[in-house]
């Protein structure tokens, strides 16, 4: 009988997080340990990168491993704390801010990107992302380094924390409609091209593009047959990020005049 999964508990789910700087060195002689953590995570993000989290069942993540899902929970409490440990994961492939060091724009940009493409690699990562802060090692460790960029604006530790839950959400937005793209690709079978080809000249005979004259107008330009609806192939994030940067620098200049009077 297969064991119901239970809601995450959070001291439990933390301790699960930071494990590898709880337990000893392994092992050097004796025999190879099998099963572990990091091999039930690895196997549940592969399930989840090629069939979304919806597919992550216990049975499914330990069927590559070559045992019984009832296995699994010597190591992991449930599924709720997989995801977490899944999540914490793919934060570790985020990219180190030093690189452009006091340039807070700069950091945040390549903050935003290598988020998104985090995001495109793993496209079950965006839902989950932000929505609770889990603060395991790796988290913990992207969280230091974007307020630390941020600190270089001289804005206060709220303004400073303010502004990297604005990039969030805004990556965070940008990479649930990409990831809701591919959900609807793999679901229809069509591509975005394809669905557009089969539906235009459907919704034009339908639509009384007289009562819409500004949709027409814009429909007619040809945008909408365009990668990203006319934003080229990034769909527009890079367009969004700068106008959300911009507004960012706009407030960082009008605190250091408040400041300065």
């Amino acid at each position: 009988m297969a064991r119901k999964d239970r809601p995450a508990d959070p001291a439990r789910t933390l301790a699960l997080l930071w494990r590898d700087h709880r337990e000893p060195a392994p092992r050097t002689r004796g025999p190879k340990q099998g099963l572990t953590v990091d091999r039930i995570v690895d196997s549940a993000i592969e399930v989840a990168d090629a069939e979304g989290l919806d597919a992550l069942a216990m049975r499914r993540v330990a069927e590559p491993l070559g045992v019984s899902a009832m296995s699994l929970y010597t190591y992991v409490h449930g599924r709720a704390e997989l995801v977490n440990c899944m999540l914490d994961k793919v934060l570790s492939e985020a990219a180190s801010l030093s690189e452009v060091e006091g340039d807070w724009r700069a950091a945040l940009e390549l903050y935003a990107r290598d988020i998104r493409d985090i995001a495109r690699r793993h496209p079950w990562m965006p839902a989950l992302f932000g929505s609770r802060m889990l603060m395991g090692p790796h988290e913990t460790a992207v969280w230091d380094g974007v307020l630390h960029a941020v600190s270089a604006t001289g804005l206060t530790e709220p303004d400073m924390l303010a502004v990297v839950n604005l990039v969030n959400g805004y990556v965070r937005g940008a990479t649930v409609q990409e990831a809701d793209a591919l959900q609807d690709e793999r679901r229809t079978g069509l591509s975005h091209q394809e669905w557009f080809e089969r539906s235009g000249p459907v919704l034009e005979r339908l639509i009384p593009f007289t009562r819409y004259p500004t949709l027409t107008r814009v429909w007619m330009s040809g945008v909408f047959e365009e990668p990203g609806s006319g934003f080229g192939d990034d769909g527009g994030f890079e367009f969004g990020l700068h106008r959300v940067l911009d507004g960012i620098e706009t407030y960082v200049a009008e605190h250091a005049a408040a400041d300065s009077r």
